[in-house]
C-alpha cells in the first residue's frame, strides 16, 4: 500500500497558503494548490483531499510532491512545459516594443493591436502579447503639471512645514473654495442595484444652477468649516473669512493654506486681513493644488456624494452638501501629509531635469 508523503508547514509558509487560498486576485489554480497543501498536514489520504476540493487524486499527489520538494515556490509557479519556442515572437518583440514607443502611426496619436499589426504584417495577438510582457498601454495617458513658480521651494518648504509641524497655539487650516458645483438632474430615473447587475444612470442630464462651497479644513482634528454662496468673488471670501473668525477659538493664531487664486490677493482682502493679526496667509505654489489637503477632502465629496446625486434644484444640493459636512463633523478624521519637502523637491528635479532633455532634443 503506497504511503502519501507527509507534509510539514511551518507558521509563515502557513500565512502565505491561507492569503492565496482566500485571495480574490488569486488565480484558480494557485487557490486550489494551497487549499492541497493546507489538508495535507491533517493526515488526510489524497484520496480524501481529491473528494473534498473536487478534483482527482493524482493532482493532490503532484502538488503534495513538490511542495514537500521545493516549498512554496514549488506550487507557485508551474514546471518548465516543452513545445516549440515562439521564435517569431522573439525576433519582432523588439520590432514591436521601439515602433510603439518612438513612433507614431501617420493618422492617430497612438498604436491599437491591430493597427501595429497592419504596419508590421504580424497578428495582432501577437502585438499584445509583447505589449503585455513589457508592461505597455499605449491607450491610457498619464497627466502631470510642473509648477513653474519661482518661488516653488520657498513655498512648498513654508506649507509642507505646517503640516509637520504645525506651530502651538495656533490652528493650521486649509482652506479653498469648490467652485461651479452643478446641481443635474437625471432626464430618466435611475434603475436600483440587484444581483447580477449594477445601477444606472443616464448619460444625459438637466442643469439646475450652480453653487460655490467655501471649505477650510483643520488639519489637526479633520473638522471641517464650510458654507455655500452663489458665488465666489473677494466679497464672499470675506465673508466665509468672518465665519472661520467666528467659529474658531479667539486665543488661537489661525495659519490659512490658500492657493494663488486672485480673489484670494485681492486689496480689500488684503485690508481685512491687515486688521486681523491672528490670521496668518500661506500660499501654496502655483499649478500646486495637490498641495492643500482640503482638496482631497473634495475629492471624496465628488466620489461619495455628488457625481451620482440627483438635485432638481440649488437648495436640494446645498442641503446634500451641508448634510455631509455635517457628517463628516460627527466623525472627523484627519489627513495625514507624510512626504518631507526635501524628497518632493528632489522629485521635482527630476522632472525638471527630463523635461529639459525632452526641450534640448
Amino acid at each position: 500500500m503506497r504511503v502519501a508523503i507527509p507534509i510539514t508547514v511551518r507558521d509563515e509558509e502557513r500565512r502565505t497558503l491561507k492569503r492565496w487560498s482566500r485571495g480574490r486576485s488569486t488565480p484558480a489554480r494557485l487557490v486550489m494548490r494551497a487549499r492541497i497543501v493546507l489538508l495535507a498536514p491533517e493526515g488526510k489520504m489524497n484520496k480524501e483531499i481529491a473528494g473534498e476540493l473536487g478534483t482527482d487524486p493524482q493532482t493532490v499527489k503532484r502538488w503534495r510532491t513538490r511542495f514537500a520538494a521545493k516549498g512554496l515556490g514549488g506550487i507557485e509557479k508551474d514546471a518548465p512545459r516543452g513545445g516549440r519556442k515562439p521564435t517569431l515572437r522573439h525576433r519582432v518583440a523588439r520590432l514591436i516594443v521601439e515602433k510603439t514607443t518612438q513612433e507614431r502611426p501617420s493618422n492617430a496619436t497612438h498604436w491599437s493591436t491591430r493597427t501595429l499589426a497592419r504596419e508590421l504584417g504580424i497578428s495582432h495577438m501577437m502585438v499584445q502579447r509583447v505589449w503585455k510582457a513589457n508592461g505597455l498601454k499605449p491607450h491610457r495617458v498619464r497627466t502631470f503639471k510642473l509648477s513653474n513658480d519661482p518661488n516653488f521651494a520657498e513655498k512648498l518648504i513654508d506649507v509642507v512645514g505646517l503640516y509637520l509641524d504645525p506651530p502651538e497655539h495656533a490652528l493650521v487650516l486649509s482652506v479653498d473654495e469648490k467652485s461651479q458645483i452643478q446641481a443635474l438632474d437625471r432626464t430618466q430615473p435611475s434603475l436600483p442595484m440587484f444581483k447580477g447587475r449594477c445601477g444606472t444612470l443616464t448619460h444625459d442630464y438637466k442643469r439646475n444652477g450652480t453653487t460655490t462651497l467655501f471649505a477650510a479644513l483643520n488639519v489637526t482634528e479633520g473638522r471641517l468649516i464650510g458654507t455655500c454662496m452663489p458665488r465666489h468673488r473677494h466679497q464672499e471670501w470675506i465673508k466665509f473669512l468672518r465665519i472661520i473668525d467666528k467659529e474658531t477659538p479667539k486665543e488661537l493664531d489661525l495659519h490659512l493654506i490658500v492657493d494663488n487664486y486672485c480673489t484670494h490677493k485681492h486689496q480689500k482682502v488684503k485690508a481685512w486681513l491687515k486688521r486681523r493679526r491672528r490670521f496668518h496667509i500661506h500660499l501654496t505654489p502655483t499649478s500646486s493644488s495637490w498641495l492643500n489637503l482640503v482638496e482631497r477632502w473634495f475629492r471624496d465629496l465628488t466620489d461619495k456624494r455628488l457625481r451620482r446625486g440627483v438635485f432638481r434644484n440649488v437648495p436640494q444640493l446645498i442641503e446634500a452638501i451641508m448634510d455631509y459636512i455635517g457628517e463628516h463633523n460627527e466623525n472627523p478624521r484627519s489627513i495625514k501629509w507624510t512626504a518631507k519637502a526635501e524628497t518632493i523637491l528632489a522629485k521635482v528635479q527630476r522632472a525638471r531635469a527630463v523635461l529639459d532633455n525632452l526641450s534640448s532634443g
